[in-house]
């Protein structure tokens, strides 16, 4: 395993991280160090002591053009009026035109639906939202890792 998804030849990067990640955690029983994409593959994995329980790389996409971080919308269908956004993102899946689903990641004790940047953005105990949002990888020009979390329980 590669540190930029080497598995993969996509022609970008990113989505061959994208790829790596999505099927590192479709390795791990899902319900429905250093800080890097490479090391947090390897926590997930259970390749590293602290790796039981993972089931979630967290991602930050920095988009193209300015090279900003890339902010998602979207509601829960229980309460369609909540819109939130987030910078925090589990990777759901990525097809093979770098197609790729992600979910919204948010700690659900964080009131501001509405962060201004990633730093802006509570990130203690960030859970699975459900609420999905469907990108092209190839507009993104950078991701960053943050260690690999229990999404779920």
């Amino acid at each position: 395993m590669g540190s930029c998804g080497k598995e993969y030849d996509t022609g970008s990067c990113v989505c061959d991280v994208l790829k790596e990640i999505a099927n590192a955690q479709s390795d791990v029983v899902e319900n429905c160090c250093d800080s890097s994409c490479e090391q947090s593959i390897s926590d997930l994995l259970g390749e590293t002591d602290n790796g039981n329980g993972l089931d979630t790389v967290p991602v930050l996409l920095y988009c193209q053009e300015g090279c900003s971080p890339f902010k998602g919308y979207g509601a829960h269908p229980s309460n369609i009026s909540d819109v939130m956004g987030s910078y925090y993102f589990r990777v759901k899946k990525v097809m093979d035109d770098c197609c790729a689903v992600l979910e919204l990641l948010r700690d659900p004790e964080d009131a501001n639906n509405n962060p201004h940047n990633p730093v802006d953005q509570y990130t203690g105990c960030l859970r699975a939202t459900g609420i999905c949002i469907t990108v092209d990888a190839n507009c993104f020009c950078h991701i960053t890792c943050l260690p690999a979390i229990d999404a779920f329980n």
